[in-house]
């Protein structure tokens, strides 16, 4: 407990680590709204230690960005250190992703997708404990049972995780699938470890954080998507949302992101008044933002438009849920976005399929025999009629060959090394090399350099075919 309530200061409302989320602007709006502990993104530890460019971004950080803690994801020990090592002296911890459930962490094996490979936790979480300057943190999500989550604790525990965060939903949990977390289990590992635990999930009001503080026995409760929604959950506050976007564009100015992480924040933001049928140009509009500009105009024309009924200028009619006297948060304030329950969502869909089955006015397609084939079928045969030379299925190629031999991203199955395209930029680049897979000519160019002068790009790229094809033939 010394590290929580030393260290960090005894944080007791923190935001989780999200990836393309919770980037240094969005952190420091958090604090300025009653967060008291933040985490950088998931960072991926094999481009961390590589690529110094996204070392830089991935660690941005400024002197009010404090306490934070920096989560790295990965899956090979000593490349995990290294990273830790890099990042050791910019923040005052090291996390490790252990609960990511997306189809990414499944591609690159790392996340929840290690819960169950123990040995080799042990050994990632001992050997950063044992070499680093600062302690190390894990993040996790629970097994079906309680008996193996407790379990699962300790082995994290014993090798030398000092704090750790638990998320009351299973891997499968995601999408539409979510659910509800369940705080029972994140109760039972507090209650069976001797280091501090924050309980992850079911946070949407400061109401649910003080109940699962009770309930759980946790020192902290972590929340993202009620943070995404409304930054001043820990407040207890529902502002209207042009405020906190405004101010969140203005840190951008100074510490800034790509634009699809702001787009991203401000669909959150403006998710309930986006929402209503009224506003689809708003929407088409936020789209296609692709400047600060253009993004301060979309909160401009949103405070324009509901400002006065904020203020209490204009009455706003529709408080009330369809034929019940329920009063709910008029739309332009900040608040919890609500999912549909898996029953509900799988109800929705069997709905749609059975409509889609009775509605005669629906174009019917078939295939090369005649026989009545489904829509999504009939793309695929054209797919394959256009590009017969690509296997049908892709499962048919290796397994190994998906993965870049120098990184944990997909590989280009054009590739003539076997990487992605930026490890096989970089490859191209250091030993003067072509790939007509990834179009990347940097032979070529330096062979003809200066007499290419005037031919377009796709010329240009057709006489690189065109001698890489020579010099095949003559190998």
């Amino acid at each position: 407990m010394d590290f929580w309530r030393d260290t960090l200061g005894s944080p007791t409302k923190i935001v989780a680590p999200m990836v393309d989320a919770s980037e240094l602007a969005w952190r420091l709006l958090s604090r300025k709204y009653g967060a008291q502990l933040c985490y950088t993104p998931m960072i991926h530890s094999g481009l961390f230690v590589r690529d110094f460019k996204y070392r830089a971004e991935a660690l941005q950080s400024c002197e009010e960005d404090n306490p934070l803690i920096a989560q790295f994801c990965g899956n090979e020990p000593e490349t995990m250190l290294e990273a830790a090592r890099l990042a050791q002296d910019r923040c005052l911890a090291i996390d490790i992703n252990l609960g990511c459930p997306q189809a990414i962490a499944k591609r690159g094996h790392y996340g929840a997708f290690l819960q169950d490979e123990w040995p080799l936790l042990y050994r990632i979480v001992h050997l950063l404990s044992q070499n680093l300057k600062v302690p190390v943190t894990c993040k996790v999500r629970r097994f079906e049972s309680k008996e193996k989550t407790i379990e699962y604790a300790k082995l994290l525990e014993s090798a030398g995780c000092k704090m750790l965060t638990v998320h009351g939903r299973t891997r499968e949990q995601k999408g539409p699938l979510t659910g509800l977390a369940d705080w029972s289990y994140v109760k039972a590992v507090r209650e069976a470890v001797n280091i501090p635990v924050i309980s992850n999930g079911n946070i949407q009001t400061i109401q649910d954080l003080e109940r699962c503080l009770t309930e759980t026995g946790a020192v902290g409760v972590m929340t993202a998507e009620g943070n995404l929604y409304n930054p001043a959950i820990f407040l207890g506050q529902n502002p209207p949302c042009w405020e906190p976007a405004l101010e969140y564009l203005s840190l951008t100015e100074k510490y800034p992101c790509p634009n699809s992480y702001i787009r991203g924040h401000l669909f959150k933001l403006f998710h309930h008044v986006l929402s209503l049928p009224e506003n689809n140009y708003l929407r088409i509009q936020l789209g296609s933002a692709n400047t600060l500009t253009q993004f301060k105009k979309s909160a401009h024309v949103i405070q324009d438009l509901y400002e006065d009924y904020h203020n209490g200028h204009k009455t706003w009619s529709n408080c009330t849920e369809p034929n019940t006297e329920n009063l709910v948060l008029p739309p332009w304030l900040c608040q919890p976005y609500i999912r549909d329950s898996p029953e509900e969502h799988l109800k929705k869909v069997m709905e749609k399929q059975n409509e889609e089955k009775t509605d005669v006015s629906k174009r019917l397609y078939e295939d090369s025999e005649g026989n009545p084939i489904s829509r999504k079928k009939m793309k695929k045969l054209r797919r394959v009629m256009r590009r017969p030379e690509k296997p049908e299925n892709s499962s048919d190629i290796p397994k190994a060959r998906h993965i870049c031999r120098l990184c944990a991203n997909p590989l280009g199955l054009k590739c003539l090394y076997q990487l992605c395209k930026k490890c096989c930029r970089d490859k191209c680049w250091v030993e003067t090399l072509d790939c007509i897979g990834h179009k990347i000519f940097t032979r070529t160019r330096r062979m003809l350099r200066g007499s290419t002068k005037g031919l377009s790009k796709k010329e240009f790229r057709k006489l690189a075919i065109k001698l890489n094809q020579k010099d095949k033939k003559m190998l």
